[in-house]
């Protein structure tokens, strides 16, 4: 079996997918409280409803977020290449 290895062209598309610190406090947040909808992060991270809107929804696109619907409610959980990134960003984060 061959593993698949990514182009640098595909992971530029999860590199910019975190690059802000929006992003990055979206995923770590979202690392931490699986399933929290976007009025949670809203308020947990106490920022303008639209910008963090939009950055979830970049995260989404970068394929780092997964949203599920749940009636009028949309949870966020990590995708796959977004929990790796959430451990790296965790152990980046507490380099001294």
């Amino acid at each position: 079996m061959t593993k698949n290895i990514k182009t640098a062209r595909q992971m530029e598309r999860h590199l910019k997918g975190i690059a802000n610190h929006h992003r990055i406090a979206i995923i770590l947040l979202i690392d931490k409280c699986s399933g929290i909808t976007l009025d949670q992060i809203i308020t947990t991270l106490n920022a303008n409803a639209k910008t963090l809107g939009e950055h979830t929804r970049r995260l989404c696109q970068a394929g780092l977020v997964n949203k599920r619907y749940r009636g009028k409610f949309v949870e966020h959980t990590l995708s796959p290449y977004g929990k790796m990134f959430a451990r790296f960003l965790k152990s980046f984060q507490s380099i001294k």
